[in-house]
């Protein structure tokens, strides 16, 4: 491994032993196709370094795919959620709150990494929040997949993500050969992202950190080595010290054809292009381009690099958006001023926190209050539905919100 890749931090001896799930594959009804293929397929891993030892260790036990993989690979909520859906569901009180204790919980964390690597401690606690619930998603085990059987599974029975599948697989076994994480602990997402950031195996082999100083890159287990290695990521792809992802912007009436255009954000404010409280940018030489991300009657936001060097981590405007919004709810900048074009009838994240709460209140609804309306949610506004004598669909809405009011 290169010295890059062993950075540590004089400080930071605070490994922290969130404890993933230990994941025994468990074999079902064997399929030949998919053993036949595990088989061919250890030719290819040894010519990219793999040892037969390794492999053997990887795939023990192994011998039919993961269903659930290839069910999760048909949705993406970035590319199908609506905008606000989408950002409801992650930045909202829920989200802010354990990002502020978060913040001070690894305060000598995050500021010695905002020190090293000049990222925005703040952008890093978003990311975390993004991408595994602060670290809780890890301790669910029916989220997590053996990240070797999930790949190899996509190499298999999914035509459209093979290549990338394969070329993951043999970075995941070079991590395993390293001695990083030990193949009954490396777990992931369907499509192989790892740990509290979820690095998919390549991305880990090029930024993984050993910030707490003890010898392994472990961003499962250890917060500072998952933070670092978010950190390094944004730094070497161009992340901007000092600057913002960018701004949310009133558009001039009539200016909407200007999105997806550049210019510097003095050139934009001369436009008429202005924050909602009517100030004006900060370096007014930097570079940004108009996104409006629901449409024409929907607030503008005017992305600078450092939007775009987020998009490295995910592609989906929308990613980066939710995580540049958090980030600025969590340091205190206040957040989201203008209102999305929602539907009518439908509820902001103000009011879907509202309904959940009093579906608690009334005895229906059980889980966590955090504006997202999975299965018990949904059940409870079901219940609640019929209840009233209204048509029982298990949606929230603003009719349903009103008459609990009453």
């Amino acid at each position: 491994m290169t010295e890059t890749n062993r950075t540590s931090f004089l400080g930071l001896a605070l490994a922290l032993t969130f404890g993933a799930a230990l994941f025994t594959p468990q074999a079902a009804s064997a399929d030949p196709g998919f053993k036949k293929w595990i088989a061919g397929f250890q030719a290819t891993a040894m010519q990219q370094g793999i040892t037969q030892s390794t492999y053997r260790k990887a795939f023990a036990g192994v011998t039919d795919p993961d269903p659930d993989v290839l069910q999760k690979a048909q949705y993406q909520p970035e590319f199908k959620s609506q905008v606000w859906d989408y950002v409801d569901a992650r930045v909202n009180p829920y989200t802010v709150r354990i990002g502020r204790e978060m913040a001070k919980k690894h305060r000598v964390t995050l500021q010695a990494l905002e020190r090293h690597f000049g990222v925005d401690k703040n952008i890093l606690l978003a990311i975390w929040s993004m991408e595994s619930n602060y670290g809780a998603i890890l301790e669910k085990e029916d989220r997590l997949h053996y990240v070797p059987r999930a790949l190899a599974t996509l190499a298999y029975a999914d035509p459209r993500r093979a290549k990338f599948a394969r070329t993951q697989l043999i970075a995941a076994l070079k991590i395993l050969q390293n001695g990083d994480i030990s193949a009954d602990r490396m777990t992931g997402s369907w499509a192989g992202a790892m740990g509290h950031t979820q690095f998919i195996p390549t991305s880990y082999l090029l930024y993984a950190v050993d910030a707490d100083g003890n010898g392994h890159r472990d961003i499962w287990n250890s917060v500072p080595d998952a933070l670092a290695t978010s950190a390094n990521l944004l730094m070497k792809n161009g992340w901007q010290a000092g600057k913002t992802w960018g701004y949310e912007v009133t558009v001039p009436q009539g200016a909407a054809s200007q999105a997806g255009k550049t210019r510097s954000l003095a050139e934009w404010q001369q436009l008429g292009f202005l924050r909602p409280s009517g100030k004006g940018f900060k370096n007014g030489n930097d570079r940004a381009t108009l996104r409006l991300l629901a449409g024409a009657n929907g607030p503008g936001f005017l992305m600078t690099k450092n939007f775009f060097t987020i998009k490295k981590y995910n592609a989906a405007d929308t990613y980066a958006l939710a995580v540049g919004l958090l980030a600025d709810e969590i340091a205190g900048y206040g957040g989201l001023q203008q209102r999305w074009p929602r539907p009518d009838g439908t509820l902001d994240v103000k009011e879907k926190f509202e309904l959940q709460t009093r579906l608690k209140a009334l005895g229906y609804y059980e889980g966590e209050v955090d504006g997202n309306f999975g299965s018990g949610s949904k059940a409870a506004i079901a219940a609640v539905q019929q209840r009233l004598g209204m048509e029982s669909d298990g949606e929230p809405s603003q009719r349903l919100l009103k008459a609990l009011r009453k």
